[in-house]
């Protein structure tokens, strides 16, 4: 069966890797901008869509990371992070996702006054207004050249115990020269707390980040596209891959965002196939929903369209994607029971 647009909306979906601060509608970025006085860069919905869109050809994770700057300056009050959230959860939900793990730096919202746990508790309220259709829940990002990763962790646990559904912790931000290493007591408090830990790592480096990530925890790697680098022409994996391999270690595979960063120069030239094909655990994410100009349909339907994926190959990233989520048990069961009902009615 062919995967065109409209029937992979129709399909239940998980998202692993969305960043709230990488999502924004653009109406409220104007809306948020214009109450507190803040210069965009551009003006208008269409002009500020063009100038968030990174996919105008060969831009670096530098030129990147640089709109955050905007969307992260109109991240500074209870209201603003609440409103940002809802709409996340009505957007997901509006493309069919009925599972997403949102993450942010809590401490990008601190500049403004906010405690951390101000932050947390914002954007659970946010979350808990959208609609009833999609669960979801927060990751807790820890930004990797900052030095407040023991203040992050143990605010999302604080967190976590006041009923926010914080469910694991990230590094996110600038990989080369700042490993995972230097947060290695956030990360094992963390573990020791009881969240989950799912590490950027392979993205903008190679396999050494991918190495040192799982020697702090990470079970799932955010992105991990560049394990490529550590297989062999005839599909020999190398010992970081190997470890990825017998690990059974997820991959949170954005391609559309990759292109974008330079990781690839087109979606064709994407590892996503080799790396399925050689039995890697894939999934498929958005990303940065603003900068990339996509949705998780836009996303699956390009990847499958590429690859020559099917409904079979959709279900199952679905479903490696559900069995990884940092989610308890009875509400995992709930939801593999909507995904299998959901392809299930795909099918006819």
């Amino acid at each position: 069966m062919p995967l065109d647009r409209a029937l992979v909306r129709r399909a239940p979906k998980v998202l692993l890797h969305d960043h709230l601060d990488g999502g924004l509608r653009v109406a409220t970025i104007r809306d948020l901008a214009g109450q507190v006085g803040h210069q965009l860069p551009a003006e208008g919905d269409e002009a500020l869509t063009a100038w968030f869109y990174q996919g105008k050809g060969g831009t670096d994770l530098v030129r990147y990371l640089s709109a955050f700057e905007h969307t992260v300056a109109l991240l500074q009050t209870e209201e603003a992070l609440t409103r940002v959230a809802r709409e996340a959860a009505e957007d997901l939900a509006a493309d069919g996702v009925v599972y997403a793990e949102l993450r942010y730096a809590a401490e990008l919202s601190t500049s403004g006054g906010l405690e951390l746990d101000a932050v947390f508790d914002a954007l659970a309220a946010g979350l808990a207004a959208g609609p009833d259709t999609i669960e979801t829940r927060l990751l807790a990002c820890i930004m990797r050249h900052e030095d407040r990763g023991d203040e992050v962790v143990a605010a999302a646990l604080r967190a976590r115990d006041r009923g926010v559904p914080v469910v694991g912790v990230d590094l996110a931000g600038p990989e080369a020269g700042f490993p995972a290493a230097a947060h290695a007591t956030a990360l094992r408090a963390a573990v020791d707390g009881g969240l989950r830990i799912t590490l950027h790592a392979g993205e903008a480096y190679g396999p050494p980040s991918i190495d040192d990530a799982l020697d702090h925890g990470a079970t799932r790697l955010g992105h991990g596209v560049r394990i490529i680098d550590d297989i062999g022409p005839d599909g020999t994996p190398g010992e970081v891959a190997r470890r990825v391999l017998d690990g059974e270690v997820v991959l949170e595979l954005c391609p559309t965002s990759n292109v974008h960063t330079g990781v690839c120069d087109d979606v064709e030239a994407h590892p996503i196939g080799r790396l399925t094909d050689l039995g890697f655990a894939v999934t498929v994410s958005t990303d940065n929903r603003l900068m990339s100009g996509v949705e998780l349909t836009s996303e699956l339907q390009t990847v499958a369209s590429t690859f020559g994926w099917g409904l079979e190959q959709l279900e199952q990233v679905t479903r490696t994607a559900l069995d990884a989520a940092f989610v308890d048990e009875p509400t995992r069961a709930a939801l593999a029971d909507r995904v299998t009902e959901g392809f299930a009615q795909l099918r006819g």
